[in-house]
Parts: C-alpha cells; structure tokens; sequence
C-alpha cells in the first residue's frame, strides 16, 4: 500500500542520509590524519631540500676552482677579480640563476629539475 511505500522511502533516505554523514565524517579524520603527516614532514623535507642546494653551490664552487685554476688572476666567486654584485656586502648571499646553478649537473636532471612543476602540480 501507499503507506508501506512512503514508510519504506523515508527508512532507506533516513539511513541513507545517516550513512552520508559517517561517511563524511570518516572522511575528513582521513584527510586530517593526512595533512599531520604531511605537516609533521615538511620541516624535514625543507631542511633536506636546502641541504641539497648547499651541497650543489658547494659542487659549483669546486668544479669552478677546478676548471678555472690555470688562468691567472682567476678569482672563485667573481669575474676576473671583480665582484658580480657591487653594492653586496662580501656576506650576502645571492642565489644563482639557474643556468649557472645547474652548469655542471647533467642535462636531463638539468631539465627535469627544470619543469618539474610544469607536469607534477
């Protein structure tokens, strides 16, 4: 009968909408519990990351005194003696444009370190 049919609707649509909200509820702990982890790891992932970039301009440098080592008057870290930036102090720092960042890496690191984000967004 007519009675049973509208008992019937509103018991499934009840339960339905009482499984929605655990449902959504489930969903937003997973989410949270997520973004803790991720929260709890980025100072280590930054800290790694910067490590690396040391480590790279530390490489840069070698291989610059390396290579540059038989012409006179070469100083590492400047331009024939000159300084690149003037008005720093000798206690700056100034980070490196890529190309010169990357000079001495292999060139298909080079470029997928490059356009990273252009894929992986």
């Amino acid at each position: 009968s007519g009675y049973k049919l509208f008992g019937l609707y509103f018991g499934f649509t009840g339960i339905a909408w009482y499984l929605l909200k655990t449902q959504i509820v489930r969903r937003k702990v997973i989410q949270l519990e997520a973004q803790d982890g991720h929260n709890a790891l980025e100072p280590l992932l930054l800290a790694e990351n910067d490590r690396l970039y040391l480590k790279q301009l530390k490489k840069n440098r070698e291989e610059e005194r390396e290579l540059m080592k038989n012409v006179p008057g070469w100083v590492v870290g400047t331009y024939f003696g000159e300084p690149i930036y003037h008005t720093m102090g000798p206690n700056v720092h100034m980070d490196p444009v890529a190309e010169e960042y990357f000079a001495h890496t292999d060139p298909k690191i080079a470029n997928y370190n490059w356009h990273y984000w252009d894929y992986n967004f």
